[in-house]
């Protein structure tokens, strides 16, 4: 009898990246759910990451001792790290068929304000840990039956915005890898995709875009009347809109190479 499918997710500590494991280990995946871990601090107002472990098991109905997830720490801008992670999947499930790099950070401000380093952690976390990741799973992946990649990019993946030259680059770029990977691994049946993500109420939006972007002397934009102005449909996008793209792609067997929005209409071609 053939073993349930293995996924190993990144930036799975919190948000969109949580709502992807909980939803992959519902739908029937073994899930391996990666994230920096509790002693780390994201480059945004949030304090310190959630610890995964603890994650997981408040907001997952499975608890420690079944066999159908398991957490490790990553750095996605680490090889030695991302090789790591991919060897704890398959020494834990015994193999791999889904590679969801979700990890990613953001900053904004103007480009002649932007510091380099700023700038370099992006597109070390946004960019370079697809490629770390990627490469470290694809050799499991070629043996693996139904195996892809899904690489959360970003509507800003699309269409550049004020402020923000350093995400959007980094998200261009992730299409352009995603593109250039499905291409490269197509006749080895290893399909690469994308989803590209709208207007989420997590903590990027919440604790950064909306209040780093809002005047100094402007009073608070409320969220909802936001997203109102900015989403055609008038609602924003959640983190299970995501999974659940995550999913179809997982399981799309004639689908390579494309950026899948889901923003509501924000993003449209």
């Amino acid at each position: 009898m053939s073993q349930p499918p293995v996924a190993l997710v990144t930036g799975a500590a919190r948000g969109i990246g949580l709502a992807i494991a909980q939803s992959l280990i519902a739908a029937g995946y073994r899930v391996m759910a990666a994230d920096l871990g509790a002693d780390q601090a994201w480059n945004y107002q949030l304090g310190q990451a959630s610890d995964i472990a603890q994650a997981l098991q408040t907001d997952s109905p499975l608890t420690d001792n079944t066999p159908l997830f398991a957490v490790c720490t990553v750095d996605v801008t680490n090889a030695a790290a991302c090789e790591q992670a991919v060897q704890k999947t398959i020494e834990t499930f015994g193999q791999l068929n889904l590679l969801v790099n979700n990890a990613g950070i953001v900053d904004s401000g103007p480009i002649t304000e932007f510091s380099e380093a700023a700038w370099d952690r992006i597109f070390a976390v946004n960019t370079k840990g697809i490629f770390l990741m990627s490469k470290a799973a694809i050799p499991h992946l070629l043996v693996a039956d139904n195996a892809s990649i899904v690489n959360t990019a970003s509507i800003a993946g699309k269409k550049g915005v004020s402020n923000m030259a350093a995400y959007c680059g980094s998200k261009f770029a992730a299409i352009g890898i995603t593109q250039s990977m499905a291409q490269e691994l197509a006749l080895d049946k290893i399909r690469v995709n994308a989803i590209c993500p709208g207007i989420v109420g997590t903590a990027m939006w919440l604790d950064h875009l909306i209040p780093k972007n809002t005047a100094d002397n402007a009073a608070p934009v409320d969220f909802a009347t936001q997203t109102q102005q900015l989403i055609p449909m008038g609602v924003a996008q959640t983190a299970q809109d995501m999974a659940d793209a995550v999913l179809y792609l997982a399981r799309a067997n004639n689908v390579t190479g494309i950026a899948l929005t889901v923003a509501g209409g924000m993003e449209m071609n």
